[in-house]
């Protein structure tokens, strides 16, 4: 199929870029580390391995963002895209053809993260559901990722992505309980998707049932339903345009 002959060549590209892997996947794992070693000195519950572990991996796939945004706006700006329109491919095509080779790359730093979280003591349960959970938040950052890739330049990609990333880090609570923050970052981060994808996977992978976190799986499974089908509308437009 098509698709997967324009998916094969996307996982080429990805990989022809083995530094930004690399950092993809080296800074969460150093972070991991570095507040379990915190963690051992002052025992702060927050910084402890089980629940550092889940919102780090939920926080190093918003580095996908960028990766996957950057991946689309070289294509566009070298008019590959432009010639592929001729092919028989619907836009969810294209966007799915995008999506796949960040799979491999995800996998990868999920189980690197929960392995390097073991080794530094923490324990999973229910690690099938927050599978889910990590699969939505995927979706959720990959899906971002092509709305700024079919809509912006690569100056503008670099320049947002950058602010997005810091955004995610800030809101997303794996640093911090956002309930005991409080206030502008409890407001924002729970109406964004990704503290709702850190309380759920945190709260499964320490032996919480799927009827805990319902709230939380039906808000991240919303945003992933809307911003991929966002991402196939902009994608769609930019085609019209050319």
């Amino acid at each position: 199929m098509k698709i997967f002959s324009l998916a094969s060549r996307n996982l080429k590209e990805v990989y022809r870029d083995p530094i930004s892997v690399i950092l993809g996947l080296a800074l969460p794992v150093t972070m991991l580390v570095l507040f379990s070693s915190i963690y051992k000195r002052v025992q702060l519950p927050q910084f402890s391995p089980e629940w550092m572990t889940p919102g780090i991996i939920i926080f190093s796939y918003a580095f996908l963002i960028m990766f996957s945004a950057v991946l689309m706006v070289k294509d566009r700006e070298s008019s590959f895209l432009t010639r592929l329109f001729t092919a028989p491919l619907t836009s969810s095509d294209f966007i799915f053809a995008y999506l796949i080779p960040f799979i491999p790359i995800a996998l990868i730093q999920t189980i690197v993260c929960l392995i390097v979280g073991a080794i530094m003591g923490a324990g999973y349960v229910n690690i099938m559901l927050s599978s889910v959970i990590f699969l939505f938040a995927f979706i959720i950052c990959i899906s971002i990722g092509m709305i700024m890739g079919a809509l912006l330049t690569m100056s503008q990609v670099t320049g947002f992505g950058s602010v997005l990333v810091t955004v995610i880090g800030l809101f997303c609570g794996a640093w911090a309980p956002l309930k005991e923050m409080g206030g502008i970052f409890e407001t924002i981060g729970y109406a964004l998707p990704f503290a709702h994808a850190v309380d759920a996977s945190k709260y499964l992978l320490s032996g919480s049932s799927f009827s805990d976190i319902q709230t939380n799986f039906y808000w991240i499974l919303a945003y992933s339903i809307i911003l991929i089908l966002l991402a196939i509308l902009s994608f769609k437009w930019k085609m019209k345009q050319r």
